[in-house]
């Protein structure tokens, strides 16, 4: 049964999910068809019994947007890292370079995504410090008192949002915005978009292990990387033919509501009525990106590192020690895919090398 502070949780991350897509538009993504991606995760989520809804993900829009030259390079790369990510998840290999990791790589990678959230919390406040001061400061005393991460995201970002409107008045909105043309883009191949495609494809299949991993954690489930790969995948694939933005694997507060899966897809629903109808650029105008400064610091320092790390380094041998400590290391100043990569190569050279002892 769906209670409160399910709907408390998706709120939440709505309020994020609209600060994601300013950046989005910014690169010419149209938000329309973008409504498409949320609504085949409503249906990935129900077919596979998951807590790890999807949505917008500054890493990859920022990826995209990038290395494509222009909007058509841009969803051509989207869409075949999106086929290309579903063929895998459909295939079982998610799962299987998980499982071959091992538990110390994984966790310190996990652990190194915490510090990247946490890096994040703190330029966001160094990008606009009242906002920022006080989205941290709230966020802080309301995990203290409740340790509660819905909570936490749903003050912080309200609290710091309306302190923002009577400081700075309303949030600058791309025009693009009001855009509600739906067609049909042809993608292009060309040497930009393999290289685009191809490293979409590394930083998903590292996002998908380590932020489904987080946002599974939090549920007290396990993440099925595999299904989570499967639709995600066809999510980017049909939103980028119509020209939508990709829409990825979060780290979500909806898997720390008492039904982590229906507090999800909540979460997509909300979504797909802002964006099919047009309310997102009257939403957005009141939403500023740092106001979630204080839910990123809370989950990624207080969180995440501590528990991953432990839990990366407890009761592990030398190759353990030092796969785990690498991983997180190289996550923290790259990627997951690379942190994850770096910690595989290490667990296997250890011993050929005479580290282990």
């Amino acid at each position: 049964m769906i209670v409160f502070q399910d709907i408390v949780a998706a709120v939440g991350v709505v309020f994020d999910a609209v600060t994601q897509a300013i950046m989005a538009m910014s690169f010419g993504f149209a938000m329309v068809p973008t409504a498409i991606a949320y609504a085949i995760g409503i249906v990935g989520c129900l077919a596979y019994g998951s807590v790890l809804p999807i949505s917008m993900q500054a890493e990859t829009i920022a990826l995209a947007g990038t290395m494509g030259k222009d909007i058509r390079e841009r969803l051509s790369m989207v869409m075949y890292a999106g086929f290309s990510m579903a063929i895998l998840g459909g295939f079982g290999i998610l799962q299987k370079i998980t499982d071959f990791a091992g538990n110390s790589v994984v966790s310190g990678m996990m652990a190194g995504v915490g510090i990247i959230l946490t890096k994040v919390s703190i330029d966001m406040v160094k990008e606009s410090k009242l906002t920022g001061v006080v989205s941290m400061v709230v966020g802080i005393l309301i995990y203290v008192f409740t340790q509660d991460l819905v909570y936490t995201i749903v003050g912080c970002v309200v609290v710091a949002s309306a302190v923002s409107y009577f400081k700075n008045g309303k949030v600058e909105v791309p025009a693009s915005a009001s855009e509600r043309k739906l067609r049909i883009h042809k993608p292009i191949v060309n040497f930009n978009v393999v290289r685009g495609t191809l490293a979409l494809i590394c930083l998903t299949v590292g996002a998908n292990i380590a932020f489904g991993g987080i946002t599974a954690e939090m549920a007290g489930a396990t993440a099925n990387v595999d299904g989570l790969s499967v639709y995600s995948g066809l999510a980017d694939a049909f939103s980028s033919l119509f020209g939508g933005a990709p829409v990825e694997a979060i780290i979500s507060p909806t898997a720390a509501a008492p039904n982590p899966m229906w507090s999800g897809i909540i979460l997509m629903g909300l979504m797909v009525i802002i964006l099919a109808t047009g309310l997102l650029p009257k939403v957005a105008k009141f939403i500023p990106a740092q106001s979630i400064a204080g839910f990123l610091f809370v989950l990624g320092a207080v969180v995440t590192v501590p528990g991953n790390a432990f839990s990366a380094f407890n009761g592990a041998d030398t190759t353990g020690v030092l796969s785990g400590g690498v991983a997180m290391a190289v996550t923290a100043v790259s990627d997951p895919f690379l942190g994850m990569l770096a910690g595989i190569i290490v667990k296997l050279i250890t011993v050929p090398l005479g580290l282990a002892f």
